[in-house]
């Protein structure tokens, strides 16, 4: 049998193993599912376990010797391998669970290229670790942030690692972000790739390190790409000094967060 996918680069073959976990995701859509416990709340469903068994038959076809880090399978090579893919094969189970559609499928290379499908819109947002782009209907137009919307997603998903100096529900209350921004949560890292796509202003998440999450790095790669500026809540950049995530469409836009984001925290620290 002719392996398909032998051929393909990187952002190749991130674009290829994200859609074909999103096509499981599509397919399973609106079925009972199993669920998995793994307690505090978190679970996964069949489709989680089945989109993320699709996409590693794709990494594996296209590059054997590569390491993998799965949201269901966890490591599988060497964790310090020069190259490792991270997956998270339905980001946003719970929304997919109840019938909702906000989900992603992250697929990311550390340090290279990177995927977001949306198993429904059929858009793919995708980096080869230099550009950025959005492909559907077999046409890719370049990503191009902009704080246009005003719109900005706030994860409030527990747990909260910066309370009590910070919880990104404080911000919401503050004055000058009701009087700029208008707050939406949609519970998916796929409002990542939306502000590349200039359909969010900006992303706000409390956390850790994010920078080597199965979650976060495929969109972080993309709007790294596509110009947003990209740094923890306390505006290092993101890693072991960086503590959870503002991406921000421009410059502006992330400096009125982070002066926000300050203001809360002392308020909370007094």
């Amino acid at each position: 049998m002719i392996n398909s996918y032998a051929g393909l680069d990187d952002a190749g073959v991130a674009i290829a193993a994200a859609r074909a976990g999103a096509d499981v995701v599509h397919n399973m859509y609106g079925r009972r599912l199993t669920r998995i416990d793994k307690g505090a709340g978190d679970f996964a469903t069949a489709a989680d376990v089945e989109a993320e068994k699709a996409i590693l038959d794709v990494i594996r076809a296209a590059r054997p010797d590569d390491a993998v880090l799965g949201e269901e399978g966890g490591q599988q090579g060497a964790a310090d391998a020069v190259r490792q893919w991270l997956v998270d094969p339905l980001c946003g189970t719970l929304n997919y669970a109840v019938g909702n559609m906000l989900v992603a499928v992250n697929v990311a290379l550390r340090d290279g290229a990177a995927a977001v499908a949306d198993p429904f819109s059929g858009e793919v947002f995708f980096t080869d670790g230099e550009t950025a782009r959005v492909r559907q209907n077999g046409a890719d137009a370049q990503l191009a942030p902009t704080p246009a919307t005003q719109l900005v997603d706030v994860n409030l998903d527990p747990p909260f690692p910066g309370a009590p100096g910070f919880r990104a529900v404080d911000l919401l209350a503050h004055p000058g972000f009701v009087e700029r921004f208008r707050p939406r949560v949609v519970s998916t890292t796929l409002a990542l790739a939306w502000v590349a796509a200039g359909k969010r202003a900006a992303y706000v998440t409390d956390g850790g390190d994010l920078s080597g999450s199965v979650h976060f790095a495929a969109g972080i790669a993309v709007c790294r790409a596509a110009g947003c500026v990209v740094t923890g809540i306390d505006g290092a950049p993101i890693g072991q000094a960086g503590r959870g995530l503002v991406v921000a469409a421009d410059a502006e836009t992330h400096g009125l967060l982070m002066s926000m984001i300050r203001s809360s925290r002392s308020q909370n620290c007094t």
